[in-house]
């Protein structure tokens, strides 16, 4: 499903290296079921971080790119990285904030309370508590980031891209929202949509890359 992503990445010259979350993809777990987001980050982290640090890759710059609720994972493992390791972060359409019409009744929540030890591992959605911790403390996002998000995605709300855009501390932060697009930007918007989206996203790439200097 992602993998138009990785290729446009990888006809710009850049290496591309993805994991699938752990109950997704081809991934071990119990299908669709996150649990503690910290962990679910820190797994993913140990992957890219051993290939960050390797030899071909450690004196190159690096970014680490998130769409939908994988924008939480790949904020909580930038807060778990020493911030100098990334060049930049990449959002699109992040899931930081619950649309009202994705959070659950009281009713259903009463239920799954009747049920707790027993419906936690059903694949519902996300609560607060996920997503709330990877935004928690946006002033803490000091790392030049973009943040992508179509004006009438209907699976997660602009304004988690908005809340990112004003309350982090990077200097260098951008947000484009694109008018009438959905929650798939690269994957299910007509190709000039595409076109517009990703010669935008690779200005913003190639601008941090050829300015990119090691630290040591």
């Amino acid at each position: 499903m992602f993998q138009k992503i990785c290729l446009s990445y990888a006809s710009w010259g850049y290496a591309v290296f993805a994991a699938d979350l752990l109950g997704h993809g081809r991934s071990d777990g119990l299908r669709c079921y996150l649990g503690d987001m910290d962990k679910i980050a820190a797994a993913s982290l140990s992957f890219f971080l051993h290939t960050r640090r390797s030899e071909p890759y450690r004196h190159l710059p690096a970014f680490l790119f998130g769409e939908s609720m994988r924008g939480a994972a790949t904020m909580l493992m930038y807060f778990q990285s020493n911030p100098d390791t990334w060049t930049g972060l990449i959002f699109s359409t992040p899931l930081f904030v619950i649309p009202e019409n994705m959070k659950p009744s009281k009713l259903r929540l009463f239920l799954y309370g009747l049920l707790f030890g027993v419906a936690d591992t059903w694949a519902v959605m996300p609560d607060n508590k996920m997503v709330g911790k990877a935004i928690k403390d946006p002033e803490k996002v000091t790392a030049p980031f973009l943040t992508v998000h179509g004006t009438a995605d209907g699976v997660t709300c602009p304004s988690s891209s908005e809340l990112l855009y004003e309350k982090a501390a990077s200097v260098d932060k951008s947000l484009k929202l694109y008018d009438g697009m959905y929650h798939s930007l690269i994957q299910g918007e007509p190709d000039e949509n595409v076109e517009i989206l990703l010669r935008e996203m690779r200005e913003w790439i190639d601008e941090r890359a050829l300015g990119y200097g090691p630290k040591n």
